[in-house]
């Protein structure tokens, strides 16, 4: 299999501590993708990440540099960080990347969103995929305006399709969640939701899958790390086997 191209997952935080007058700065970055990629390449599976903040300069603009990838996987980065070129920035025309992807999946390609601060809407409404060539593809609608839920208490997986090669091995029940991005249903039979969360304003699609012209879609609309999994499930015996299965189904390797 090509390797997985991730774009995103990556931030810098920065702190400012004040005592009296004086007043220090300090700045770390963070990959929350380690585990994730930790656990693909135990499946066997490489990984090639772009952070979000090269998104805009290194992200392939043409088919034929995503064809160097079997999918491309879509993680806490907004639709900005993916539309914005050098070109536009010099106020020259350039590539709009969204319909690009949208494009390389209904050509063959493979696609997956996961969830995060800034997937789907985002937690603040930044993300800003509504309305997208991308989300035209993918198996589920955003909801306009913020759409991240926080969910202390913990959500706890409900499994609509068992008999799906994409579950097929995972252990159950499924640990439960932190959070997620709330979204809805697509309709048509091209689409299928295999995992839910209940909530008390109703179910929410956790995994749907898609088939797209020639190639195939994925959401998975919570984190591929903490903190919106929770200890539990980054601990979980499956972690690995079904993050890995998300990517051999869009890949068709099962």
């Amino acid at each position: 299999m090509k390797p997985v191209l991730l774009a995103g997952e990556t931030f810098h935080v920065t702190s400012f501590a004040a005592k009296g007058y004086e007043v220090g700065a300090s700045s770390r970055y963070s990959n929350g993708a380690e585990r994730y990629i930790q656990g693909l390449a135990a499946q066997d599976i490489a990984v090639v990440q772009i952070g979000g903040e090269r998104c805009e300069s290194e992200f392939p603009t043409t088919l034929e540099g995503l064809t160097a990838y079997s999918v491309v996987l879509l993680s806490d980065v907004g639709a900005l960080s993916l539309l914005y070129t050098p070109q536009t920035r010099a106020g020259r025309r350039s590539v709009n990347r969204l319909e690009l992807l949208r494009d390389w999946v209904e050509k063959g390609g493979a696609l997956m969103m996961a969830g995060g601060y800034c997937s789907f809407q985002g937690i603040d409404g930044l993300a800003m995929f509504r309305g997208t060539a991308v989300e035209e593809c993918l198996p589920i609608e955003c909801f306009p305006g913020p759409d991240g839920l926080e969910a202390p208490e913990g959500l706890d997986p409900v499994i609509h399709e068992i008999g799906h090669s994409i579950l097929a091995g995972v252990p159950s029940p499924i640990p439960c969640l932190l959070g997620m991005n709330r979204v809805a249903a697509r309709g048509g039979t091209e689409t299928k939701t295999l995992i839910h969360c209940r909530h008390r304003t109703g179910q929410m699609p956790l995994l749907s899958v898609r088939d797209y012209g020639a190639g195939r879609t994925l959401a998975w609309t919570t984190d591929i790390g903490p903190h919106w999994l929770s200890q539990e499930f980054m601990r979980w015996p499956g972690y690995d086997l079904l993050m890995a299965n998300m990517i051999r189904w869009l890949a068709r390797e099962i």
